[in-house]
Formats: C-alpha cells, structure tokens, sequence
C-alpha cells in the first residue's frame, strides 16, 4: 500500500511538474509575439529608409520620406502592435464572428449581414479619389508586410480561438468608418421603444420622459450668422480682436494666456482593452502631424499638424428613420409604393458557424433600406406597425445615410490631415458623411472654428421620432441638407467655441437636426468654468477635461434636502450631502449616497409606469426627476403625479418616496460596506472597467488582463465616467463609458500639446504597454509627443526589400 501511494505521490508530481513545464513553455513561445522594436526590418514598396522611434510608453514617431512610405510603415506598425483588435474590427463589420467564436455571435453577424456594411465598404473604394486609394494600398500593403514576414507566435486571441489572420485589404481600413456610425447613431431604437411605449402610455407622459432642451441652457452656435461663417476667416480681421458623449472647446487667442488658440478634445466611447486610439506622430518632407489613429486607418484621426488642429463630438442628430412597408397580397415577394407594388432587392448571406451548421439569412431591402425584421423582436415590428398605421401584413425598414456606397469620411479625414487653412478644412468637410459630428477647429494664425458636417435628411413631414408609413411618399426623405446650410461658424465674438454633445442651434434654424437633444450639463459646467477664466491656459484646460463636479446633483439637491430623515443614519448623509461641493471624489462617501439614493429615486418614480421599458430609463434624466419631484410643469403640461406608486392600494406623496428611497439606499449601502459612513467611499462602487474582448470571459485570465481602476467622476461630470444604474451595488456604477482619449492642442507651441490614453499603445496582453497608461489615465496626467534620435527608448529601421 505505501509502495502504491509513494509511487503515486510521485506520478502526481511528475505530471504536475510536466504540467508546469508546458505552461512555462507556452508562455514564453507567446511571448514571441511580441515584436523586437530595436531591429532592421525590410518592408517591400518602400522608397526609402523609414525610422520608428518608440518613447518608454510604446508612442511611435515615424520619420519618412514621403507619404506614400510613412502610410506604409504605419500600417507595419499597427499590425505589429494591434493585429488581433484590427482582425476583431473587420470580422464585426462584416459578420464574420460566428467563423471564430461560434453560435454566441450569429445575432450581431445577422445584424452585420443585414446592413451590409462590408459590402458597402467595398463599392465606396472606387469612389475616393486616387491620393486617398494609395494612401489606403500603401496602408495596405504594410499590414500585409507585417503578417508575411513575422517570425514567432501570432497573439495569444488567435491561439486562444485557433484561426489564423487573412491578408488585409482597403476595405477592412474603409469599413472602420461605418462602425463608427453604428456606435454614434441609435435612434432607431429610441423609435421602436417610442412606439412600445404607445401601447400604454399617455402622449404627455412620453413628451415628459424626452424632456425640452432648457431655454437658458448652452447652445453651441446660438445666433448663428450664416453669411458670416462661411465667409473666409483671412476676410474676418475683425474677429481676431480681443452624443452619446464628448467634450470640446476651442478659445481664441484673445481668451488664452499664449495668445494663441487652444483646443481640447476627449470623446467618449465604450471602455475596452485594447482601446480604440493609438497615439503617434507622422513626419515626412510634407508635414508632420500627431494625435490618436485608428488601429486599421492610414490616417490621424483626431490631431494636429502644423498648421491647425481638430477635434469630434458627437451632434446626436436624428439620422435614421423606421419606415413601415405593406406587402402586397396579390404578390409575394412585393411590397406596396405610391408608384404601385415592387419586389424587394433580395440577396443570400452564408453565415460560416464554428462548431455549427451554417446559418442562411435572406436579406431584402425596400426602396427606404434594408428590412430589419430578421434583427428586431417581433413585438417591436407589431409596436412600430401600429404606431405606422397598419395592423398586419408588414415590414420594418432602416432609412439611413451610412447605408450608402458613396460614404466618403475616409477622404474626409485624409483631407484634415492636409489641411492648412479654414477654407481646405471646410473643403474636405463637405465629405464627410456618417454620422454627423460637431468638428471644433483652430490653426497657428490664430482662427477658431465649428463646423457640423453630416447628412441630415429632410423630411417631407414628420419629426424622425416614431416609425412611419413607407407605402406612401407623405413622410419621405426630399434629400440632405445641403452643405452650405449646414451649422458652421468662425471666430465667434466670444472667442471660443463649446460642444459637449448640447444643442447647437437655436429654434430659428431652418431644418430639423434633431427632436430630442441630449442633456446640456457637461456643456454648462465647461462653460461656466471657461466662463471664469478670462484668459485660460494650457494646464487650465487639462484641468477642465478632468472636472469632477456634477452639475445635475447641485440641480437636484435643493430637492433632496427637503427629505425629512426617518433614522440616525439618514440624518448624518443628509448632513453631509448639505455640505458637499459635488465633487464626484472617489475618496468621499457623497457620490456613493447621492447615486445610490437617485438610483432608488428614480426607480420607485418610473418603474411603475414604464413596467418592462424601465430599463431603458434607469439612468435617471435630471429634467424629469427635478419636475416630478417640483411639480412645476408647462401650461401645456399636467403634472407628473409619479410619486405614487400605481401597484399599491394607496397614495405615496413625494416626500413619502424621497424618505423611503434615502432608506432603502443607505440600508444597502451598510449591508455592503459598514455602518460607519465616514468611511464609505465613492471608489468602492465606481472603477473604470476595461474588459478585453475574449479574454474578460475566461475565469483566471479575465482576473489577469482585464483592465480595473477606480475613478473619480460621474454620467454627468467633465472627466465623464458612464455608469449602468443596473445591477448588485458593486457593478451599477462601473464606469463603462468615457474619454478613451484625451488631448489638449497647443497652437502656439505644437511640442507642447498633450495626450492620453485609457489603456495602452500595445493590444497585446503580454506586452508592458497593454495597459500602461490606466493609472496615469486616471490620475488626469498627460503625456507628450515627441520622441527623438537622443530620447527614444526603441529605434526600428524599416528598409525599402
């Protein structure tokens, strides 16, 4: 018996030492796949020799002959550091996951497929002009000179999922663009949950739950002059003198401390690991220009060159559109037009499923677009049907600007990057299509400007919110708005320009952008900041982009006060939410009480009318809560009496539901973390998550690559940091989505503009620049661009082959 158990004692251990050898083994045959950046490589195509300086941080400064060399080593550089996040990109967009990954991602592929975005990248190739198809071949052509000649192991996600990557082409650089739109448009959905909400609802109680933009809240291009904005700004001497979510300004020269302009930028996005943005700089015989690319993109797509700078946010406008069709009954196949029955455009999508049968998708379009039955759930086609009209018998199409092969953002951004004036910026603007953005300018002359380009369609009738008839014409798109009509403006009186997805035209404006404007309170607080600062400088705006003051709880709190607390621990919160600066600190207890308390508010107002559509209003809206909770209300309006709670035999008043919600809110938030307050903190519940694609779902893995660190801020602050308002207390406020990128532009001294971004230069798990910058990220500093022969830590010598 001893001799049996010795010798499997020792079986035992022989394996797990076999064991350890073939992970220590594995690990370091992955870490082949980290390229050597102190190396000579050769890269067939080029015209000459081309350096790549790596600072410590990973940030690559390519010095190039031309640009046709420099659009070459980029594309070897990216694939170098982001070959498996460019592989993920092109697979989304063209429904190709489900090769991969399996059944888990045949609904976003079937989404894919319907759209046909790939598809609609390929035909949009041909149409760019014959600079822009070089840049993206020689892009091209980089890329594919990366995957021919690496030696080693490809990154651990395409081991972890056992495919290998496929030559790159233009169009997976093209298609990056219509992702983009995807992220930055989502009205169609707020139609669907509109006309679900018609089923029970009143019209005054979902006029309410989109509330009126304020009256005296910011407007980005308020009075705008349109003769004067489109005037050059070399003829405007006199103006020299002294959605969801992004933030910009830009101040004249006469409102810095330099005397030259000064724009910011940070859009929001979703937080992932890798992040979207790879920081570089780009010098060539022609220019240089630095800021964030785009894995996949030959081009800076938010930067600086010498001459000017730019940055996005998003406009929110209303640029899709639910048309209900008719079939025809007489003939299958046909659906009804004003010029009689037509047969929908048909076409067969083969989805590939690993592990699976192939999975065959019919997809047709109408003349309004393609039919979404197939990616909607069939209460939303009857809920869309009967708001539309018509009880049976139909079908759902999207109308939508970046559904068009002739979408030209690539030649847009291609054109920023070459700019030098106002005048060639607006010029390549005019390209740019899907989706609409709010794009802040300023150059070395010291000119400002905004300009909004976008196709926004005009409507023969109709406001965009709700599905409409397609047999008919009575709600048809006319056309776009015509360019020279779009919001644009230069060198304002006030010196300054501020847009953080608020309204950006006033109600004289001659066409709709949008019914339904996003919330102004991170414009607000940007501007009254700017507002304070006469002459502002370039710390000043770092200090802005990571201001942390809710400007929605000092709304709210002169309401929340009013409570009348029931319990020791109710009157110690309110004491101190009636002390606090607003300051979303995540080394404080009030953010932690106010956002629980307002979570619980906002749920015991809501959850009772919407029933199943709550979860679509479970982030609280500041304009609703403040009149539910005031009792104030238009002329045109009734009060909101959603204080009581409609599933009970009784009727809670106002103060009832704000003492019992405080309750509720705090017994949770002991139950969790203590009963001594003082030692709560805003921290414990908010951390920024930056999970990884694939790896966030392997138990072990999740825990050692993704990306967690707690953070300051709120939904509703500068430093943006968007929150579910779902889930336990240690996951409902997860910041979730924020600025992925942050930069702060100096135009009197490029050398000392500043950048950051939320993860790191390398998608690459195993590398030390994953996810170098979170902490720094966090911590609201900044880094520098602008590596040298003396400085850099890395040099790579790329060789014409």
């Amino acid at each position: 018996m001893r001799r049996v158990l010795r010798y499997g004692f020792w079986g035992v251990t022989s394996l797990l030492a076999l064991l350890l050898v073939v992970a220590v083994g594995g690990f370091l045959w992955l870490r082949t796949s980290l390229p050597d950046l102190n190396s000579d490589v050769l890269l067939p195509g080029l015209q000459a020799e081309v350096t790549a300086l790596r600072d410590k941080d990973g940030i690559v400064t390519i010095k190039a002959g031309s640009d046709l060399d420099a659009y070459r080593a980029l594309g070897y550089l990216h694939a170098q550091d982001r070959l498996w996040q460019m592989d993920l990109m092109r697979r989304s967009a063209a429904g190709r996951l489900s090769e991969v990954i399996g059944s888990p991602t045949i609904r976003m592929d079937r989404i894919m497929r319907t759209l046909g975005l790939y598809n609609l990248a390929k035909a949009s190739y041909s149409k760019l002009t014959p600079e822009v198809r070089s840049a993206l071949d020689a892009y091209t052509a980089g890329v594919n000179a990366y995957m021919d000649s690496r030696s080693g192991a490809l990154p651990p996600e395409f081991y972890l999922l056992r495919y290998s990557p496929e030559p790159w082409s233009p169009a997976d650089s093209l298609v990056w663009s219509r992702l983009m739109a995807i992220q930055l448009s989502g009205n169609w959905r707020s139609e669907l949950l509109r006309a679900r909400l018609n089923e029970f609802l009143k019209p005054e109680q979902i006029r309410a739950l989109w509330p009126d933009y304020p009256a005296d809240a910011p407007v980005a291009l308020a009075g705008l002059d349109r003769r004067a904005a489109l005037d050059p700004l070399e003829s405007l001497p006199w103006a020299l003198e002294p959605k969801d979510a992004s933030n910009s300004w830009v101040l004249s020269g006469a409102k810095t401390t330099t005397g030259k302009p000064i724009l910011a930028n940070d859009p929001h996005l979703a937080l992932n690991a890798p992040g979207l943005w790879y920081l570089v700089d780009i010098r060539t015989p022609d220019g240089r220009i630095r800021g964030a690319s785009a894995p996949g993109v030959p081009f800076v797509v938010l930067g600086q060159n010498q001459h000017l700078a730019w940055g996005f946010t998003t406009t929110h406008s209303d640029t899709q559109d639910l048309f209900v069709e008719k079939l025809d009954p007489a003939q299958a196949g046909h659906y009804i037009t004003p010029e009689g029955p037509r047969p929908f455009e048909t076409r067969e999508e083969v989805i590939a499923v690993r592990g699976a049968e192939d999975v065959v998708l019919n997809v047709r379009r109408s003349r309004n677009g393609p039919i979404i039955d197939d990616i909607a759930d069939p209460e939303d086609l009857a809920s869309a049907s009967k708001t539309a009209g018509a009880e049976s018998g139909t079908r759902l199409a999207l109308a939508w600007p970046a559904l068009r092969d002739d979408d030209l953002i690539p030649q847009a951004i291609y054109g920023f990057n070459k700019a030098s004036n106002w005048q060639e910026f607006l010029a390549a603007s005019r390209f740019f299509h899907a989706p609409q953005q709010n794009i802040v300018y300023a150059d070395v002359n010291g000119n400002i400007g905004l300009v909004v380009p976008g196709r926004v369609p005009i409507r023969a009738k109709g406001d965009g919110r709700v599905p409409v008839p397609g047999w008919s014409d009575e709600y048809a798109w006319t056309g776009f708005i015509p360019f020279e009509e779009m919001p644009q403006g230069a060198n304002p009186e006030a010196g300054l320009y501020v847009v953080a997805n608020n309204k950006i035209v006033d109600d004289d404006y001659p066409h709709l952008i949008t019914a339904d404007w996003p919330s102004q309170y991170r414009a607000a607080r940007i501007q009254e900041v700017l507002d304070a600062t006469p002459k502002g400088s370039i710390e000043d705006s770092l200090a802005l982009q990571n201001d942390i003051v809710s400007i929605p709880a000092r709304t709210l709190m002169p309401f929340l006060l009013q409570t009348e607390a029931s319990s020791p621990a109710a009157k110690e919160a309110l004491a101190l939410l009636s002390n606090w600066d607003f300051r979303l600190d995540r080394t404080r207890p009030e953010g932690l009480i106010y956002n629980n308390w307002l979570n619980k508010l906002n749920a015991a107002l809501l959850e009772d009318e919407l029933r199943a559509e709550f979860s679509s209003f479970r982030r609280p809206k500041t304009e609703l809560v403040a009149r539910i909770l005031s009792g104030a209300a238009a002329a045109s309006d009734p009060p909101l009496d959603w204080c009581d709670d409609i599933g009970t035999g009784q009727v809670e008043s106002c103060a009832q539901i704000l003492a019992s919600s405080l309750e509720d809110s705090l017994a949770e938030i002991a139950a969790a973390y203590g009963d001594d307050i003082d030692a709560w903190r805003w921290g414990d519940v908010h951390r920024a998550t930056l999970p990884h694609p694939i790896l966030s779902r392997i138990p072990v893995l999740s825990d050692l690559f993704d990306i967690s660190v707690e953070t300051d801020g709120g939904a509703e602050t500068v430093k943006r940091a968007g929150v579910s308002f779902n889930g336990p207390l240690d996951k409902r406020f997860n910041d979730r989505h924020g600025a992925g990128y942050r930069a702060v532009y100096d135009l009197a001294d490029p050398a000392n503009s500043r950048f950051m971004i939320a993860t790191g230069q390398s998608a690459n798990p195993l590398s030390q620049h994953y996810g170098s910058f979170a902490e720094r990220w966090r911590d609201s500093q900044y880094v520098t661009i602008d590596a040298t022969e003396a400085n850099a830590e890395y040099r790579m010598l790329l060789k014409p082959e």
